[in-house]
């Protein structure tokens, strides 16, 4: 109990956004280990994780931000914290597990950089979005600056600049960014507007905490961004059924219009107290959403090791495999997260960042 004290769960300054992280690792989850085999869901979940990536940096960083080296080391010494020992730990067990040991296997996936070239030869399945995560947070720092030099438009005219060129560069003959499909489902120039919608939201939240309270009446945007959510997902599901449309219509859907319901679902999550809300703002979804990191990259892991070779033959139930399968990971998760991925990083940020805690806002973020 007195970690758990330490960890202040309910009292991140956006608790529904922490239970989103839960609620979105659970639906990864059960994609990759569905209780009917092949029975996948069709809903880009990473936009939400994107969209919610994009929020939190910017309502993070953005008001402190410098170009300087005293404030760029403190930011990449946090974000290096945040992410990488529970990765490269995880990584380490599933390179012994896989045998896999081909030099520039290993270097992509320990530089994060596996993302950008074809083949990726992900050793950790979901690692890939981290490639396209780290591509963010290392531009970031620019698109704040120029976000509060000349507004958000001059963002997203670099963001669609970007995509411009990484698209031109697939023209050319090589792995590095492959193909134009390859952009828009694997990698950040792909994905920019899903970050973007979320750098929109956190700059009109700010905008109003600077002006007075946040909080509103009723639940309609919260309503509404569930229903554009669900159209979006029932038009997605559509699409899967006539695959001569299926992937450039799936790209214009996932990576260009859900996350604009996704932006009004989050702005209703933080300034309305729905019953949405409260539910994803309990202790028990604060300690999820904390440890949802460890669960994302994890998660296969106990899937292709232990419960598809060894649990399910043992079980015989498909379905009673997959429930134990997913309790067992979460409680390794929060041990993890606990005992391994919290400490690491606080350790981390007060050995480097040895004057300053914190260079954002403060860390009941927790991002």
């Amino acid at each position: 109990m007195g970690v758990l004290s330490r960890l202040k769960l309910g009292e991140d300054k956006y608790p529904a956004l922490t239970g989103v992280r839960a609620l979105g690792a659970t639906v990864v989850f059960f994609d990759h280990f569905p209780f009917q085999a092949n029975a996948h869901l069709v809903v880009n979940v990473m936009a939400f994780f994107y969209t919610l990536s994009g929020f939190l940096i910017f309502r993070i960083y953005y008001q402190n931000t410098q170009l300087n080296r005293h404030w760029l080391s403190k930011y990449f010494v946090n974000r290096f914290a945040r992410i990488y020992p529970v990765y490269f730990l995880l990584l380490t067990v599933a390179v012994l597990l896989a045998h896999d040991y081909r030099p520039w296997v290993l270097l992509k996936n320990y530089t994060l950089t596996h993302a950008l070239f074809h083949p990726s030869d992900l050793i950790i399945q979901p690692s890939w979005s981290l490639t396209v995560e780290e591509c963010f947070y290392f531009l970031a720092p620019a698109f704040m600056l120029l976000a509060r030099r000349s507004g958000f438009a001059a963002v997203l005219i670099l963001g669609c600049a970007m995509l411009t060129a990484a698209l031109a560069v697939s023209k050319l003959p090589t792995d590095f960014l492959h193909t134009a499909v390859f952009v828009f489902t694997t990698t950040f120039f792909g994905h920019f507007l899903e970050f973007f919608a979320g750098v929109y939201l956190a700059l009109g939240v700010m905008r109003i905490e600077d002006s007075g309270s946040l909080a509103l009446r009723g639940a309609r945007w919260t309503l509404a961004g569930l229903a554009g959510v669900l159209l979006f997902s029932a038009a997605m599901t559509l699409v899967y059924a006539h695959p001569p449309l299926r992937m450039w219509m799936i790209i214009v859907l996932n990576n260009f219009l859900i996350p604009v319901p996704i932006a009004l679902l989050y702005w209703g999550l933080i300034r309305e107290k729905s019953l949405l809300s409260r539910l994803l703002s309990t202790r028990l979804t604060a300690l999820l959403g904390r440890s949802s990191y460890s669960f994302y990259l994890l998660h296969t892991l106990i899937i292709d090791y232990i419960s598809v070779p060894w649990l399910l033959p043992l079980m015989g139930s498909r379905s009673a495999c997959v429930l134990v399968t997913f309790v067992v990971t979460w409680l390794a998760s929060i041990l993890l997260f606990i005992c391994f991925e919290e400490p690491v990083n606080v350790f981390i940020r007060r050995r480097l960042n040895k004057t300053d805690k914190w260079v954002g806002m403060q860390p009941s973020f927790s991002k």
